[in-house]
């Protein structure tokens, strides 16, 4: 298990990777669905909390294995066992979301994702028999890594309320600090392509959540042909938004957002936020179905809200992390005041009409101007 070359000309995401992403798209729509259930109930507090604890538990376990691979990838029959493993471990993640947005039960999420974390420190010190010149970076992923598993698994045993939330507030941070005392000396050969490229693969999975909520509508609109006249504008407006969003995302070079170690810290942690608000957008519109439908008690207001808002910070987060160093100065001050105009979407009486205008604007102004180069000016 050598580092692999960071300027290796064609790298790309390999099966097993892909494969290994095929079991998120179960924990991102369960976690996605849950959150769904709640807001329609009118629990946002509690929905909202267990939707970020759940999500940061699969988006970080999903992160670090994809930063160890495009290290270490070997894709031998060692490493591929460890890494379905891993699998097994979202598996059990997924199947306890349930517990833990109904019952405020973490022990099936908290074990699966011990085991992925665990299995990541026999990946860490297998890494760290050969390559000596990352050893001391290696063995601080290991057991820094197994010491914070130890953390959780005490998290486990801390009665709900204030002091459980903020011991989970405390291991959290310890679990990304590790990377940056880890990285600060000798940092692990990242190939910027491939570690870009994951993450579009991976936004791409949350975002289809969304369009399997499009779906919905279209589905439902056919079992009930009363709601058809609602229901089909909510799935066409959704296709177009998510479809924007999408456009928004991939605008930019991504690969130049992380030339530096700053740099992939800002893009990997940042990520946690777009993609949790794209995991939501499909829980605002299978709400917003809900309410179009008559089986959610919430108002038209808070329902556009569970929609507008994910779409918003969505926005502001893609700008902020990839789109400003490569944007003109209208690009950097139309997407952001975009992101707020989102916001006044409940003024209007047909659900994400104003949010599905400014997303095509958006993107017709993104048309119109060619992202800059970094490395063209260099050149």
């Amino acid at each position: 298990m050598v580092p692999r070359d960071s300027a290796q000309d064609g790298r790309t995401a390999t099966p097993l990777e892909l494969f290994f992403d095929l079991v998120f798209v179960i924990a991102v729509g369960i976690a996605a669905a849950n959150l769904h259930h709640a807001l329609s109930e009118a629990h946002f507090m509690h929905g909202v909390t267990s939707y970020l604890v759940v999500f940061f538990a699969i988006w970080w376990a999903w992160m670090n294995f994809t930063w160890f691979a495009t290290s270490f990838d070997t894709d031998d029959w060692l490493y591929r066992v460890m890494t379905v493993a891993q699998m097994a471990g979202v598996l059990v993640v997924a199947a306890g979301i349930g517990p833990a947005f109904n019952d405020h039960d973490f022990t099936l999420v908290a074990a699966g994702y011990v085991v992925m974390r665990l299995i990541m420190v026999a990946q860490w010190l297998r890494a760290a028999r050969n390559a000596p010149d990352l050893r001391r970076a290696t063995l601080i992923y290991a057991w820094g890594i197994a010491g914070v598993q130890a953390l959780w698994i005490v998290w486990q045993v801390v009665p709900p309320g204030a002091a459980g939330w903020a011991m989970w507030l405390v291991i959290a941070g310890l679990e990304l600090t590790v990377p940056i005392i880890a990285e600060r000396r000798h940092q692990t050969p990242w190939h910027p392509r491939h570690i870009t490229e994951r993450y579009g693969l991976f936004t791409i999975i949350v975002l289809g959540e969304s369009l399997l909520a499009s779906a919905s509508a279209i589905i439902t609109a056919r079992d009930d042909q009363a709601e058809i006249a609602d229901l089909a504008p909510l799935a066409v407006l959704s296709l177009v938004v998510t479809a924007g969003l999408w456009w928004i995302y991939f605008w930019a070079p991504h690969h130049e957002s992380i030339g530096r170690f700053r740099q992939s810290i800002q893009y990997g942690y940042g990520h946690y936020i777009i993609f949790a608000a794209a995991g939501a957008l499909s829980a605002g519109i299978e709400v917003e179905i809900d309410v179009l439908t008559g089986h959610s008690e919430l108002g038209d207001v808070a329902a556009s809200l569970c929609v507008t808002v994910p779409v918003a910070v969505f926005i502001g987060a893609v700008w902020w992390i990839v789109m400003r160093p490569h944007a003109t100065r209208i690009v950097n001050i139309a997407v952001p005041l975009g992101a707020l105009v989102v916001l006044l979407d409940p003024v209007i009486p047909i659900p994400i009409t104003l949010t599905t205008l400014v997303v095509v604007a958006i993107v017709a102004l993104l048309v119109l101007t060619n992202p800059v180069s970094r490395e063209g000016a260099e050149a």
